[in-house]
């Protein structure tokens, strides 16, 4: 596999440009993680922290799920990796984990979160609300929030991936 990532456009409206960097964001985890086995997609990143960049992508299928399904759509389909026992699920791997069900997983939650999208004006407020205010959210906030999200964790990645071959880049 090979992740072709696609600059934002610099004159586009703001829907575009919004879905744009989440686009390019999304496009640079997948990158982080490509040409690794699935044991290097599980080294941590330094004891005694789990983080991985397995364990990144889990958590952003969960946070994908989390913000287009259940507060825009309020669809609630529960969570895939964590539960009420183990609130950081998606960190915690196994032997059987595999970079092949989370890549899935993860395009899969971003396929729907398209498409979920997709029905709503930059304005619109979701259908869920809040789990802290019990307030709804405009897509624009929810996009705003997820290039932000995945800004963040791709700088973990960035330190993960140089830890376990040496490989650095934007």
């Amino acid at each position: 596999m090979t992740t072709e990532r696609s600059e934002p456009a610099t004159d586009a409206g703001e829907r575009a440009m919004l879905e744009g960097w989440l686009d390019y964001h999304r496009e640079t985890l997948a990158w982080k993680c490509e040409g690794l086995d699935d044991a290097q997609l599980r080294t941590a990143a330094v004891p005694p922290s789990e983080l991985s960049l397995l364990g990144l992508v889990r958590h952003m299928a969960e946070v994908e799920r989390s913000w287009f399904r259940k507060v825009l759509a309020d669809d609630d389909p529960g969570p895939i990796y964590y539960s009420d026992e183990d609130r950081d699920g998606e960190f915690h791997l196994t032997e059987e984990d595999t970079w092949e069900e989370a890549y899935a997983t993860w395009q899969r939650e971003i396929g729907i979160a398209r498409e979920n999208a997709a029905r709503f004006a930059l304005d619109d407020l979701s259908e869920g609300r809040s789990r802290f205010t019990g307030k709804p959210f405009n897509l624009r906030w929810i996009y705003t929030h997820m290039v932000e999200e995945y800004a963040r964790h791709n700088g973990h990645a960035d330190l993960i991936r140089e830890r376990i071959d040496g490989a650095t880049g934007d």
